[in-house]
């Protein structure tokens, strides 16, 4: 719980804060997995719920670009054969919103392009609904790749109007079998840091 202390003659309130951080790695248990705890950690000592989603490990449709979800206005995608829309429904709900992903061939993962592709368009056509929540992303590589990584995860952020904190150097790690992360000491702290700056920023906009 965050206890917010507003000036006098206003009425203070408990505002309770959730960040839903999204795992784009096939591996459950890998490299960005640990990385995104890592994130989420820092925000559970402040008082923020966080909650982890292994979105690596769903069978997740492509957007088809039947612009349905303009039609509809309904802040869901017409494919219902997955997990999407509940996903969607944790993120209008959620405070914060975290994007991890693996490096495939110097970009995202293929389930978290997907994931992106349809979510961000089903936001953009109902009038920006994610408009002013804090979001951030996360790429993991073995050797190369992350930066590209991580300014794709930024991109969808900064067309659906989300507030994008920054650390002390770009999100991104380096490791290679499970666990190295671990051992990218330059890159915890990066990690720590964001999940500080994010807690911080998601106090300033509840104020």
């Amino acid at each position: 719980m965050i206890i917010l202390v507003f000036p006098e003659g206003r009425k203070g309130k408990v505002a309770k804060m959730k960040v839903v951080a999204f795992n784009g790695s096939p591996r459950k248990h890998g490299n960005t997995h640990i990385a995104l705890e890592i994130v989420l950690e820092e925000l559970g000592k402040e008082g923020i719920d966080t909650e982890l989603i292994e979105l690596g490990s769903e069978k997740i449709e492509h957007c088809n670009a039947c612009y349905s979800c303009q039609k509809n206005k309904d802040r869901r995608c017409i494919i219902d054969t997955d997990n999407v829309n509940d996903h969607i429904q944790k993120m209008i709900e959620a405070d914060g919103v975290i994007l991890g992903s693996p490096v495939y061939f110097g970009n995202v993962s293929g389930q978290m392009k997907s994931f992106i592709d349809r979510v961000g368009l089903v936001g953009r056509v109902n009038g920006d609904i994610f408009k002013r929540k804090v979001g951030a992303g996360v790429a993991i590589n073995r050797r190369a790749g992350s930066v590209a990584t991580f300014a794709d995860l930024n991109f969808f952020f900064l067309i659906g109007q989300w507030i994008v904190p920054g650390s002390s150097y770009w999100n991104v790690g380096t490791a290679a079998k499970p666990g190295d992360i671990k051992e990218d000491k330059e890159g915890v702290d990066i990690l720590q840091t964001l999940g500080k700056n994010m807690a911080w920023l998601l106090r300033k906009l509840a104020e």
